[in-house]
């Protein structure tokens, strides 16, 4: 008889410790789920039923590759995101509860038109639009990998009718003014990337974390055309590194826009700079 789920798990749990996975039993039950097919809440009650072979070859490829510190994500092909499932995979950031702060920030300032500077999966642009049935979005990424998982994830939630990608840097590509312009731009500079997490430094886009230089290319872009696509009174809002703050609101005051604010995370650092079209 095939051993049981029990005791897979029990041998995959001290194997991602000792390959430095931060929450290795919770890891371990999130990919023993994935592997068998069934919701994480319910892996207490198989623990004690035999694995069949198929399942657990699955489960020991999984435990390895996570080992590997392939993210969990990108072993389950989705994040949970402000209450929603987004696919994700390596052609895109994988999105962090921090990026919640900018969705709520954004949620509190009426728009009916917002675009998502480097939107990649979509989760910041898509969970406005699923939250705000009237609202029309526009998402633009330099990627094409990214655009097609987006492009998904609007399907899956439902809001593709509302939405449009469009490939190119920034503004580039972009026509029309909008009520609401909101992005999460690669922030991270140059030496602080060896700092980074096996996770994210070998499996998430580099093109989406740093811009190579100092952290704040992409800001000084954004701050530059943003007056030309907002609407008068519109906002700008933009998730940020937490050392950024002061940089990126002198930016935007330099640019021409007013009422600055800075919104700090859960963890008391700063992390969203908003301003507005006056």
């Amino acid at each position: 008889m095939s051993a049981p789920w029990a005791q897979h798990l029990a041998a995959a749990v001290p194997a991602l410790r000792a390959a430095g996975v931060a929450d290795p039993a919770r890891d371990a039950r999130l990919l023993l789920a994935h592997a068998a097919g069934v919701g994480a809440g319910r892996v207490t009650l198989i623990l004690h039923d035999p694995a069949p072979a198929e399942a657990a070859a699955r489960f020991a490829d999984l435990i390895a590759r996570r080992a590997s510190r392939v993210p969990l994500s990108h072993l389950t092909g989705q994040r949970l995101f402000w209450g929603r499932s987004f696919r994700v995979g390596p052609e895109v950031l994988d999105p962090r509860p921090e990026t919640e702060i900018l969705v709520a920030l954004a949620l509190e300032v009426p728009a009916q038109r917002v675009l998502d500077l480097g939107t990649g999966s979509g989760c910041i642009l898509l969970s406005l639009l699923a939250d705000r049935p009237a609202m029309q979005g526009t998402g633009v990424d330099l990627s094409a990998a990214a655009l097609h998982i987006a492009a998904a994830n609007a399907e899956a939630l439902g809001v593709a009718a509302r939405t449009a990608f469009l490939q190119g840097n920034w503004f580039q590509p972009v026509t029309g003014r909008f009520d609401l312009i909101v992005s999460n731009p690669p922030y991270i500079a140059l030496p602080e990337m060896a700092d980074l997490s096996p996770e994210v430094a070998g499996h998430e886009p580099r093109l989406a974390l740093t811009d190579e230089g100092d952290g704040l290319t992409a800001y000084r872009a954004i701050a530059a055309d943003a007056l030309d696509h907002l609407a008068p009174g519109g906002r700008l809002m933009v998730e940020i590194g937490p050392t950024q703050a002061a940089a990126v609101a002198a930016l935007f005051a330099a640019a021409g826009l007013g009422a600055i604010e800075i919104r700090r995370d859960l963890d008391g650092r700063d992390r969203v700079v908003a301003a507005r079209a006056t």
